[in-house]
């Protein structure tokens, strides 16, 4: 039998030569990572620019993948596919037409919002959620005519379920949780996650310590089991991985992340004001070396083996080969 590929759903590290080198210790064939966040579409290009120079340092261990057969060349060169995202529609600006241009980059995931309002939706921070906007309509349809994929992960709950109602493809959830597993405000309830499983979308679950039910103290038994019930809940063929890995961030970023250029004060989200920085992952997954951990916690927790490795990668394979293409027409 084939081998499946290993995909992380997202992750945003401090990267360096270090951690592309524990991608490859731990046969990460892809990841989708966070190239920006509250950037405007100048800054994004400049971000990129970064990525074309550690694509040019080091070839040997990553490449920009674009489709889903870069997955495949990736582990036939023994490489890592570096698939670009966005946390936050604010590197389109207020200009539909930079959807197109950003997918031309490489962009292929874009959340429309991050934790706040934004033009396109409302994030899950807010205490009024009015859904998609009138724009945010638009350029989800903009989105799945190009092939980018929309990324709900940090809105509110009648923005997504409006999104997977109005988006024409599947779309992503690409790092959270249950809500009943655990009740963070990032986290998705089951009326949500049910209607995402049946319109063919996907879950990534998260391993950031706030989004786990005992936060860094979580057990690799806990969260596998969690997995399990999910998949009860949406179906095998809709969840994986996004592990929102920050792996050597200072804290510093915390701020950047949180704050943005919104506001003057100090808005730690998820975290606690005496707690400001990045919490410690849990033992049981520290880096990229360590997702055999996952494997073997959910053969543990009574998952077969084609449901481990739809997890662990052979879904987000399937649907990046749906989802980056122009849409087709009939």
């Amino acid at each position: 039998m084939t081998p499946q590929p290993l995909i992380d759903g997202l992750q945003y590290a401090n990267w360096s030569e270090k951690i592309f080198r524990q991608m490859r210790e731990g046969g990460v064939d892809a990841v989708h990572v966070t190239i920006t966040y509250h950037e405007t579409f100048r800054e994004t290009v400049a971000n990129i620019e970064q990525w074309n120079r550690w694509f040019e340092r080091f070839p040997d261990l990553i490449f920009q993948g674009r489709t889903a057969a870069d997955i495949d060349r990736a582990r036939d060169t023994g490489r890592t596919a570096i698939f670009f995202g966005s946390q936050n529609p604010s590197c389109m600006e207020d200009d539909i037409g930079l959807v197109e241009i950003l997918h031309t980059l490489g962009l292929r995931f874009m959340q429309l919002t991050y934790n706040n309002q934004s033009l396109l939706a409302t994030g899950c921070y807010e205490d009024d959620d009015t859904g998609l906007t009138r724009m945010g309509r638009q350029v989800v349809v903009e989105m799945n005519r190009v092939g980018l994929v929309v990324d709900m992960s940090h809105s509110g709950e009648r923005s997504t379920l409006e999104a997977i109602e109005h988006s024409s493809r599947p779309i992503a959830i690409t790092h959270a949780n249950p809500h009943m597993w655990h009740p963070a405000l990032r986290n998705k309830s089951d009326t949500l996650l049910r209607a995402l499983g049946e319109t063919g979308g996907m879950l990534g679950f998260s391993i950031y310590p706030h989004h786990l039910a005992g936060g860094s103290a979580c057990s690799l038994q806990s969260f596998c089991d969690m997995i399990v019930r999910t998949a009860d809940l949406m179906g095998p063929k809709n969840i994986a991985i996004g592990t929102d890995l920050c792996q050597d961030q200072p804290d510093s970023i915390v701020e950047w992340m949180r704050v943005g250029r919104w506001t003057k004060a100090i808005d730690y989200g998820e975290g606690s004001a005496d707690k400001p920085g990045f919490p410690p992952m849990p033992t049981w997954f520290q880096d990229n070396r360590h997702f055999g951990a996952i494997r073997e916690g959910l053969a543990a927790a009574g998952m077969d083996a084609r449901g481990i490795d739809g997890v662990m990668g052979a879904n987000w394979h399937r649907f990046y080969a749906d989802s980056f293409g122009p849409q087709v027409r009939s």
